[in-house]
């Protein structure tokens, strides 16, 4: 395989697992210190705590890293070699992740400005790479290319739904799976002793840190938290560490933990930064309970010296050699990068001890009443507990598979419902989408405590609940990349293939329509949803990764109608478009439903308690606060080929983005407050489904209801089609519509609807007449005999059409007469 093939293959395969990489076959472990290392590197031990494993906010939560095995340093210890388990951040984790951090390579999206019309076949306009494995049965199967008719410019709604194979959780998993996916048996680390404090969180404020000093605002004592990211340009207020004014060993940052704290460990990390490269090599650590005398952290008779950073990124933990209890910690740089300056990120871990003096200790504490499994789950503690929720809830419960990962891990999915396993006529079809990056883990819990939930409150009657039940299909999918999760809790070496190249890129629809809008002279032959997707992407050798296959293959089987996907590493909420024109960096680039995506968008914005707190700080370098947490999201940063432009462009349904939290992988005893935070949000989201107007199109002379009959509002300029049994829903703000309904072989209908401000859709069903063609059509494919009324149609029909054909030609004649009188005078 050639060099940049190779190349190719590894750098996508990284950004399908977003912390995903191959170690070295054998890991060091020093004498001195329990290191680890999966990049190759080495790190010289230094007199001081041993080093643990670190997981990065591109690897793992350091909620699990090991503290065990680990020595303490003694005078006469010499330093060995040892390596730093650690790893480094994909490329684009300056930002962070939605859909999608980078522009695609040619191998995932057809080449710039390519011309495709949006009902004409795309065959041949990419040259795609092969990928090194075939794909399973389930992924070629869910996107086979299908020939696009110049009339009808998508795939056409099944006329019988599809139901999904209940699956039985009780059955073990493929041991090739097993094996392919755990095919090492490695330590299981052990949940770290402390959490914490909070730095990355936000949980620690501004205030509650402090330096020696300072360069600029910009890089002040509250930037030292960390994976704080900066801005694109060094020098503003957003820059991305706290860096001294001075270079000496008298600098220090310092962190009021608020009350008494058993301080365990330090995380260490350089500054952020595509321009500058500063990091910290050693550093001391000193504690205190009144800033004015303060106490180092020893290592038998002499001060411990902790290794710090190798780089600017890789976060570095240092295990405190014996814990020490107090209010205020400071991190004291010893030495640091000799081209750079002293800059740091950091975390502190530490237990809040109780407070003697505190006679109301309920009032301190923080969390939720709910009785829910706040834990981390991996891919077969996920099982487990969908498995009881269905065990508990059996008559609102089913759970199915959508596909199948590239490890052949499957893609489950929760339904909940008062019928469940098929769809009901009127019946909305709503869906969650989680974990589609491996490191963004904190919807993929909150999707979990969420189905819990809702059982037990059905179940209690919590009326709230169950009306939503019974008048919602919904539909929760926690681990959309259970690959990427997996790899990054067990840290074992494995083969890098093509599993997920170009991951995780949809079709990109919004070149295909303007490319359309600026080509076609006749607007009136322009289409406006349902964009079918194009041949490059769906043949079966295009990179495209097979959870991304089965996801569309489930958004196509299903007719969704609300929808949302759950993202980590910022506070905000994004709406489409989410791609800009022109590969503009950014720019605001609204749908013909900008109104209603903005209404989406505050509905959870305004409901989440820390999106919704005026006095948060930002996460990272964009305030949005100014935005009230609702941004465009190609006025964010453009992203081509997102899950939100293609739900718009290629279904029915509408879908947002929803960054959940500043930390992508909180400690688990963050979970609790995390689902405070966002159980209203997650609610009343899911309510909105229910606004705008519903239906049902059908014939009027048999009451079938009518499939793929296209749904017109005016001065809307996006369509929607009804579903396999003629039921539709349109979503919509308050206020009087005209819709017009139109189908292949029917005269259109138009009525007025008017959308009230409750929770409740208006009913605007559709009786539609066939056309004297179509009943000819539908007899004569039967051999029946035409009936008289039909044939006195189709007379009068004729004469008519003879009548005008007759009055155009005349006209014609007239006009060719008067010419010729003109000329001749």
């Amino acid at each position: 395989m050639a060099p940049t093939v190779l190349l190719l293959s590894l750098l996508t395969f990284i950004v399908v697992l977003v912390g995903g990489v191959t170690t070295s076959p054998s890991l060091k472990k020093s004498a001195t210190t329990a290191s680890y290392n999966l990049n190759y590197t080495q790190a010289s031990s230094v007199t001081g705590s041993g080093i643990a494993r670190i997981k990065h906010r591109t690897t793992r939560a350091y909620g699990n890293i090991s503290p065990t095995k680990v020595s303490r340093f003694s005078k006469t210890v010499k330093p060995t070699e040892a390596t730093t388990r650690a790893l480094k951040p994909t490329e684009g984790s300056t930002k962070p992740l939605r859909d999608t951090p980078f522009k695609p390579t040619p191998a995932t999206r057809a080449p710039k400005r390519t011309t495709v019309k949006p009902f004409e076949s795309t065959k041949g306009t990419t040259k795609t790479l092969k990928p090194t494995v075939k794909w399973t049965e389930v992924s070629t199967k869910a996107l086979k290319p299908t020939t696009v008719k110049p009339t009808l410019p998508s795939t056409k709604t099944t006329t019988t739904p599809v139901r999904f194979n209940t699956e039985d959780l009780n059955e073990n998993i493929d041991k090739n799976v097993e094996r392919r996916v755990w095919n090492k048996k490695s330590e299981e680390p052990p949940v770290f002793e402390c959490p914490p404090l909070g730095l990355e969180s936000l949980k620690v404020k501004d205030l509650q840190i402090q330096a020696s000093s300072y360069k600029r605002m910009g890089l002040g004592p509250h930037r030292g938290r960390l994976n704080i990211q900066s801005g694109v340009e060094d020098g503003d207020i957003y820059d991305g560490a706290w860096c001294a004014q001075y270079k000496d060993q008298n600098q220090w940052l310092q962190i009021d933990a608020k009350k008494l704290t058993r301080f365990t460990a330090v995380i260490l990390q350089g500054r952020s930064s595509i321009w500058s490269l500063d990091y910290v090599e050693t550093f001391k650590v000193q504690v205190s309970n009144d800033t004015i005398k303060w106490k180092p952290c020893m290592n038998g008779t002499e001060e411990a010296v902790f290794e710090g950073n190798k780089d600017s990124e890789t976060p570095v933990l240092a295990i405190l050699p014996k814990p020490a209890v107090a209010q205020y910690i400071r991190i004291n740089p010893q030495t640091w990068f000799k081209n750079g300056t002293i800059c740091l990120r950091a975390e502190i871990m530490g237990c809040a001890l109780p407070d003697p003096n505190n006679i109301y200790p309920w009032q301190a504490e923080e969390g939720t009443n709910d009785k829910l499994d706040f834990r981390h789950h991996n891919y077969k503690e996920m099982r487990k507990l969908m498995k009881s929720v269905n065990e508990m809830c059996p008559d609102i419960t089913h759970i199915y598979s959508i596909g199948k990962s590239y490890m052949g891990l499957k893609l489950y999915v929760m339904e909940i419902s008062d019928n469940p396993g098929k769809h009901e006529l009127g019946e909305p079809e709503f869906r969650y989408v989680a974990g589609m990056h491996g490191n963004e883990v904190l919807g993929r819990e909150l999707l979990l405590n969420l189905m819990e939930y809702i059982c037990h409150e059905y179940k209690r009657g919590n009326q709230r609940i169950v009306h939503l039940v019974k008048e919602t299909r919904i539909h929760l999918l926690p681990s959309m990349n259970p690959d990427g999760y997996e790899w990054l809790q067990k840290q074992e070496p494995s083969s890098v293939g093509s599993s997920s190249a170009g991951w995780p890129n949809f079709a990109d629809l919004n070149t295909v329509m303007w490319d359309a809008i600026e080509l076609e002279t006749d607007k009136s032959k322009l289409i406006n949803h349902y964009f079918p997707i194009p041949e490059y992407y769906t043949s079966e050798d295009a990179m495209v990764a097979p959870e991304t296959r089965a996801v569309i293959s489930w958004m196509q089987t299903i007719p969704f109608v609300l929808s949302a996907n759950l993202h980590g590493g910022e506070l905000v909420v994004t709406y489409p478009f989410d791609m800009t024109k022109d590969w503009a960096p950014r720019e605001h680039t609204p749908t013909p439903d900008e109104s209603f995506f903005r209404w989406l968008a505050t509905v959870y914005a305004s409901t989440n308690h820390v999106m919704s707190n005026p006095d948060r700080r930002p996460c990272h370098n964009e305030d949005f606060l100014r935005y009230n947490n609702i941004i465009n999201g190609a006025n964010w940063h453009t992203v081509p080929g997102s899950m939100n432009d293609f739900s718009y462009l290629h279904t029915n349904c509408f879908e947002v983005t929803v960054e959940l939290s500043c930390d992508k992988f909180p400690h688990a005893s963050e979970l609790p407050i995390e689902w405070e935070n966002n159980k209203e949000s997650l609610l009343v989201y899911m309510e909105q489904v229910h606004r705008g107007i519903k239906g049902v199109v059908k014939d009027k002379d048999t009451e079938a209801g009518i499939a793929d009959a296209i749904i017109k509002v005016d001065d809307i300029d996006h369509h929607i089609r009804s579903a396999f049994d003629g039921d539709f829903w349109r979503l919509l703000n308050p206020g009087d519509y005209d819709i017009t309904v139109t189908a292949e072989g029917y005269f259109p209908a138009t009525r007025s609807c008017r959308v009230e401000y409750e929770h409740y859709p208006t009913i605007c069903d559709f009786h539609l007449t066939k056309t004297p063609k179509q009943r000819l059509r539908e007899i004569l494919a039967k051999g029946g005999k035409i009936p008289k009324d039909l044939q006195l149609r189709l007379r009068q029909l004729r004469i008519r059409k003879l009548r005008a054909s007759t009055k155009l030609i005349n006209q014609r004649r007239a006009s060719q007469q008067r010419r010729a009188r003109g000329a001749h005078n």
